[in-house]
């Protein structure tokens, strides 16, 4: 009952104010989640100090509070997508080079689209299939809440956007007839039982899944590299840029330790809009030694 008030009685009703009034309600979130419930407050510093330790206290903080100003938007934002217009998804969403792109399309061309929480993903997910050629299909893990489980992927794909769950193969599958776009986010920890990439990321030594890079080769598919830019307030660009057309001529891990490198480089560009509040660095290397194991024995391909 709890769930259906707050869809009702709130989320709705604010989808339908006008952005001014929303960034009014936004600077009141930034006080209530930063200077009075200090939300994630210990999570985020940690993250920002430990990628970024020749910073001052200073600086670190600067870019926590400029962080949970952000936060405080994309949360009034992301009410907004449930009502927002296509006009108005594609005005402050917009593509710089979505030919990049498009050619693979007019080619018969699937490809992957890797990328992490820069930005507003939540408004990409809304706008980015009004701008392209291909069929965007997005790979998500399900909510534990069904009822948000069905609004998100209802708001998601009111444009478009086509959500498969990351367990339904079978779906995915389904979706290689005609030349799509397949949307993967690497900057999500793994579960214990996932095969993972590791690396350096923001000076910690991380695991990436390796999903995308798998379903890459596993059908020979262009990887690209979306990234997510906050323009000024409310207006974000989404920028693309290759990483491979023929994944084969790449050596295993070096797709996912290019698209990472990239990402790393955005969140340095524009640190205070990455999503420092996830536990990216819940698990370490220890933790996945079971896994390890069980990744030097051959995966079955998806298209088996």
């Amino acid at each position: 009952m709890g769930t259906y008030l707050l869809y009702y009685l709130v989320i709705l009703p604010v989808s339908y104010l006008p952005f001014p009034i929303l960034y009014l309600l936004s600077d009141l979130i930034f006080f209530v989640v930063y200077r009075v419930m200090g939300y994630r407050r210990k999570v985020v510093f940690n993250n920002i100090k430990k990628s970024f330790p020749e910073k001052s206290r200073a600086e670190l903080k600067a870019i926590e509070k400029e962080f949970y100003h952000h936060l405080a938007d994309l949360m009034v934002e992301s009410f907004k997508t449930f009502n927002i217009s296509a006009a108005t998804s594609l005005k402050r969403m917009k593509v710089k080079n979505a030919e990049l792109i498009n050619k693979f399309q007019r080619e018969g061309k699937s490809i992957v689209t890797v990328g992490g929480h820069n930005g507003n993903w939540e408004l990409y997910a809304v706008a980015c299939a009004l701008q392209i050629e291909h069929a965007a299909i997005a790979l998500y893990t399900p909510l534990t809440n069904k009822f948000f489980d069905k609004l998100m992927r209802q708001s998601r794909s009111r444009f478009g956007l086509t959500m498969i769950a990351t367990s339904k193969k079978e779906e995915l599958l389904a979706n290689l007839k005609e030349p799509s776009m397949f949307i993967f986010g690497i900057d999500q920890c793994p579960g214990k039982n996932q095969r993972a990439y590791w690396t350096q990321f923001l000076n910690q030594e991380t695991g990436v899944q390796f999903g995308a890079e798998k379903f890459a080769r596993d059908h020979d598919m262009p990887v690209v590299f979306g990234n997510i830019v906050k323009v000024k307030r409310g207006f974000y660009e989404i920028e693309y840029e290759l990483i491979c057309e023929d994944p084969t001529t790449l050596s295993s891990g070096q797709i996912l330790e290019k698209a990472t490198r990239l990402l790393e480089t955005k969140i340095m560009e524009q640190p205070s809009y990455w999503l420092w509040s996830h536990k990216r660095w819940k698990h370490d290397r220890c933790d996945y030694e079971d896994q390890k194991k069980q990744s030097e024995v051959p995966e079955p391909s998806l298209s088996q």
